[in-house]
């Protein structure tokens, strides 16, 4: 069975537009591609009973990362000790947003524990054996395999990019601040973003345009970009082949594509990253610290090292990604975006661990919107994802730039 099977989110929405289906049939179908995948997948922790929802995604399925509150659902974040926790009592935030776009919340998608690297039972859809990402596996798992067209995801270091790159579909983190995080149980307030998956940017593109108002980019042709090339020294040969590859398809398409001209400023970004989210998660799940013995090595580590360290490393991180954000800020003033691998590789075999989020640290630690294009395979079919990283608060530009950047791509 070819469990890979990514649904259209402008497809479904047309077709509820016009009448040539209804909320009822596609939540319908969403529950019929659910029983059939998710004994093998398990991309659900928890479904529920979905609602009716207005607005202009008049009734998509929703998945939901399970560290956000959904009305009549516990939040189990992945772990033991939330093992048993009562339902929610309300929706958060951005739940609500996506209610009042219309899209409907059919379940609670799996999440690794706390938002951290401890994986979950979930499945890549495109490579069962290999692992789906962390820690949004679920809801990348669940719109890959098509058992909803949309679902929301959060990024601390890579849980939105990474799984979106591993499992063949399209995401979009957003600008950190752009949405209420209330409901949302956090692991780093300087690094929590909202993020959601879809088949691809186009999809992407409608359903940010549902959730904000702002223009559709899918439905625009668009100008060639202008692009700023990341090329990481670590890439792993079939992703370093990809990039180039990718380059020249853009570039033969129209693209302006130019060398990232500060490798240092990554590498200060990328350093300062895990200093801010070990110190700000031994705070934020202080809680879960004291209980240190019944969590993941992995959680307990990140707790404990960030226990341990100093207000001063902890403030000079924090200097560090002032000072590079606005040195980026200079580059991007005569570009649309950067472009890079938004993984090292394809997904590593094995669902134990869930790969090296480490090309998406730089742009978090900054908050900035980063995009997914998917499309790309390895000579064995494994999906490659690449990145696009745009100014903060540039969604609707970024998503103009992945349309046309992917449409070049499939020429």
């Amino acid at each position: 069975m070819n469990n890979w099977q990514p649904w259209s989110l402008r497809e479904l929405v047309g077709d509820l537009t016009t009448g040539a289906t209804t909320p009822a049939e596609a939540l319908q179908r969403s529950r019929a591609r659910i029983a059939e995948t998710d004994p093998e997948l398990r991309a659900w922790v928890e479904l529920g009973a979905p609602a009716s929802a207005n607005g202009p995604l008049g009734g998509v399925p929703l998945a939901v990362k399970d560290i956000v509150d959904v009305a009549g659902l516990p939040t189990r974040c992945g772990s033991q000790l939330r093992a048993d926790a009562p339902p929610a009592a309300a929706d958060a935030a951005i739940v609500t947003a996506w209610r009042n776009a219309g899209a409907i919340p059919v379940g609670k998608s799996v999440t690794t524990e706390f938002a951290y690297f401890a994986p979950g039972p979930t499945r890549n859809p495109a490579a069962p054996e290999h692992t789906p990402g962390g820690s949004s596996s679920g809801s990348a798992a669940a719109v890959a395999a098509g058992q909803v067209p949309l679902a929301l995801g959060s990024q601390t270091a890579g849980s939105v990019t990474r799984p979106a790159a591993f499992c063949g579909v399209a995401s979009l983190v957003l600008t950190r601040g752009r949405f209420s995080v209330e409901g949302v149980t956090g692991l780093s307030p300087s690094l929590d973003s909202h993020g959601f998956f879809a088949a691809g940017a186009s999809d992407l593109a409608l359903a940010w345009s549902a959730l904000t108002g702002e223009p559709d980019s899918g439905l625009a042709t668009g100008r060639p970009p202008r692009l700023l090339l990341w090329t990481p020294q670590a890439l792993e040969p079939p992703m370093a082949t990809a990039l180039t590859s990718a380059c020249a398809k853009l570039r033969a398409a129209g693209a302006v594509i130019d060398e990232f001209p500060d490798g240092r400023l990554i590498a200060q970004l990328t350093a300062a990253h895990p200093v801010i989210m070990a110190y700000e998660a031994a705070r934020e799940r202080a809680v879960e610290l004291a209980a240190a013995s019944q969590l993941s090595e992995q959680l307990a580590t990140l707790l404990r090292t960030g226990a341990a360290t100093s207000e001063h490393d902890y403030e000079t991180a924090r200097r560090t990604t002032t000072e590079a954000g606005e040195r980026l800020s200079e580059l991007l003033a005569d570009y649309d975006a950067v472009l890079g691998p938004a993984a090292l590789g394809p997904a590593p075999a094995g669902i134990t661990a869930t790969g090296d989020p480490v090309l998406s640290r730089p742009w978090q630690a900054l908050g900035l919107p980063a995009l997914c294009v998917p499309g790309m395979r390895t000579e064995a079919g494994l999906p490659l994802g690449l990145q696009l990283v745009g100014a903060a608060l540039s969604e609707t530009e970024l998503l103009a730039t992945a349309c046309w950047s992917e449409a070049a791509l499939r020429a």
